[in-house]
């Protein structure tokens, strides 16, 4: 049955109330009045049957020696009784001995049936043990039909006042009726954090302009806001409520009249837009909600910072089909995130390729992970004046069956969006211990791994007791494992981080920061951290010489103050190496010293080194 049907049951059901009230007191009073009528009718004849065994008793003797005038007398007692309408005594063979009626005799009358009228009833008349006659008895039924008019009268009454005093309940009744229709309907309709249209009214309206099959110009903004989930595990779904709820106001503020705004979901909103003449009118909207995002939300006494992301999709423009308007609008949105978040994108073409490639290679590395298509590549991190092996860094590599090796660039940004990162790295931790652990067996002391931490993994609550049983299994010491977190997902999530790192570092782990100098970290910020390595950011090493060195200075003196190691990632050429071996950084990485190895090769360069 549709939502629909439902809709217009209530006010069926209200409007059967009464009727139903009726009927349903009406059969009651039918049961009521059958059930008293046999009830008084079987008294009646109970009475009547005493009655004609007391004159049957009494009549033996008179019957037995025919005697008419003691008969007669027999039965002319029955005077006394008020419901005998009619009496007769006869002999055994049929002979009628004595009659009495209450009315002028009639010599049909025993030839009548009682019908509705009367009941009879009669009693044999017996003497020691034969029997001599019968009499019949014809009891009037009047007295049982009075007192059943009485009683079907009094019930009557009673119904009439109880559905009068039941009328104002039945308004009542139908007024809360209605009051909870419309308040379903609008619980079916709109969210119940922010007031506006939810997801049911968002599909109802677009199939709804769908099925009018107009052309008339339509933009769908599709906003999310960015990374709103940080927000909400700081200060728990009360404050992401609250900020959801600010959010419906400013964004309801900043479209037109003409516009309806939806929440999806989550922290994802939708503007449908109409009329829309041009794509200039819905980049002014956009444009409009971005700039709601620039004032600070207050929130739990806390100002929030909030940006969002926006994909817009204009129909007919982008595609014929009404329906398509959601899909282009989220690839648009994703587009807009992808290229720095806080920003408009407008649906392009190829974006919708692009979904397309990307569901592909989701679905591949899915594969990929269950069927070991994906293998570690292994670089080395040395000592920047001597050039002995410090350090290892376990790198990711795909090897797909039909396209051949996949830039990690390509696929860990769609393992990040589908959550396949998680399983991949842990994946990752395990494999690197294992290959490590065999290396130990191999001479190589002294040293540490290095693992990447995905910005999903650090939201893992397992983590720690994953790597404490990788680490059992290996016989592994936790200080030869080192986890790099970049700086920007440290700035992203401060406390969760620095909770997630605390409890890392309280087993032992060494852990590092990656991409350093590319988040705006600050020396207090630094000291909050428990960490034992800072990485420089190739980007700065790449400007070397040049306007990298003065960044690459700074950091190497901010690191060294606060007791840090530092590892300059990129190092690619000798002008680069001297320069940092000068400025005091102790370990560099990169294609000067040695491109990633597969394991095997990695063995084969390194290996001799680190027995040395």
């Amino acid at each position: 049955m549709s939502t629909r049907h439902f809709e217009r049951l209530g006010p069926q059901l209200a409007r059967s109330n009464l009727p139903a009230a009726v009927l349903v007191l009406a059969l009651a009073g039918a049961v009521l009045a059958l059930l008293q009528y046999f009830g008084l009718r079987r008294d009646l004849i109970d009475n009547a049957d005493a009655q004609a065994r007391i004159v049957a008793l009494n009549s033996a003797a008179a019957v037995m020696f025919d005697d008419r005038v003691v008969a007669q007398e027999m039965l002319d007692a029955l005077s006394a009784s008020a419901t005998v309408h009619s009496a007769r005594l006869e002999n055994a063979t049929g002979q009628v001995l004595a009659t009495y009626t209450t009315v002028a005799p009639d010599a049909d009358a025993d030839a009548q049936a009682c019908e509705l009228q009367c009941a009879r009833v009669a009693a044999p008349i017996e003497y020691a043990g034969q029997h001599l006659g019968t009499v019949v008895l014809h009891v009037s039924l009047q007295r049982v039909y009075s007192r059943l008019f009485a009683f079907a009268g009094a019930f009557l009454l009673a119904a009439l006042v109880a559905l009068a005093l039941s009328l104002p309940l039945l308004a009542r009744m139908r007024a809360r009726m209605r009051s909870a229709e419309a308040r379903l309907e609008y619980l079916a309709h709109h969210d119940a954090v922010t007031g506006q249209r939810n997801r049911n009214a968002f599909n109802a309206t677009l199939q709804r302009v769908h099925s009018s099959r107009t052309r008339e110009p339509h933009a769908l903004l599709q906003l999310d806001m960015d990374r709103f989930k940080e927000i909400n595990d700081t200060l728990g779904h009360f404050g992401g409520d609250e900020l959801l709820r600010q959010v419906g106001v400013r964004l309801r503020s900043a479209i037109r009249d003409s516009d309806t705004l939806f929440r999806l979901g989550g922290d994802e909103f939708a503007v449908l837009m109409r009329p829309v003449v041009s794509a200039a009118v819905a980049e002014t909207v956009a444009q409009r909600i971005l700039v709601q995002f620039t004032a600070p939300f207050s929130v739990a006494g806390q100002e929030l910072h909030v940006t969002a992301s926006i994909g817009v999709s204009l129909y007919p423009l982008d595609s014929p089909v009404f329906l398509d308007l959601p899909g282009n609008a989220d690839a648009a949105m994703y587009e807009a995130k992808r290229h720095g978040r806080n920003r408009v994108a407008f649906f392009d073409p190829q974006l919708r390729e692009a979904m397309a490639e990307r569901l592909r290679l989701q679905t591949d590395l899915r594969r990929a992970l269950e069927h070991d298509e994906l293998s570690l590549h292994y670089q080395a991190q040395v000592d920047t004046c001597t050039g002995a092996l410090t350090g290892i860094e376990a790198l990711l590599r795909w090897e797909h069956p039909t396209l051949g090796a996949i830039s990690p660039a390509t696929f860990v940004p769609v393992a990040e969006e589908s959550g396949l990162i998680v399983p991949i790295g842990r994946w990752v931790i395990g494999e690197a211990c294992r290959q490590f652990a065999a290396w130990r067996q191999e001479g190589f002391d002294g040293v540490c791994i290095a693992v990447n931490l995905s910005v999903r993994q650090t939201r893992d609550e397992q983590l720690p007791a994953f790597i404490d049983a990788v680490l059992d299994t290996h016989a592994m010491p936790p200080g030869c494992l080192e986890l790099e977190i970049t700086e920007s997902v440290l700035m992203e999530q401060t406390d969760l981080a620095i909770a997630l790192l605390t409890r890392l570092r309280a087993r032992g782990l060494r852990l590092a920061i990656d991409d350093f100098g590319t988040g705006y970290s600050s020396m207090a910020y630094l000291q909050r951290l428990p960490i034992d390595t800072l990485k420089i950011d190739m980007a700065f090493v790449r400007e070397i010489p040049g306007d990298g060195e003065a960044i690459t200075t700074a950091i190497l003196a901010m690191a060294h103050q606060l007791g840090l190691g530092v590892v300059a990632e990129g190092v690619e050429t000798q002008a680069q190496h001297d320069f940092l071996r000068e400025a005091g950084c102790e370990q560099i990485q990169g294609y000067r010293i040695a491109r990633p190895l597969p394991p095997e090769a990695f063995l084969l360069r390194w290996g001799a080194r680190a027995q040395a």
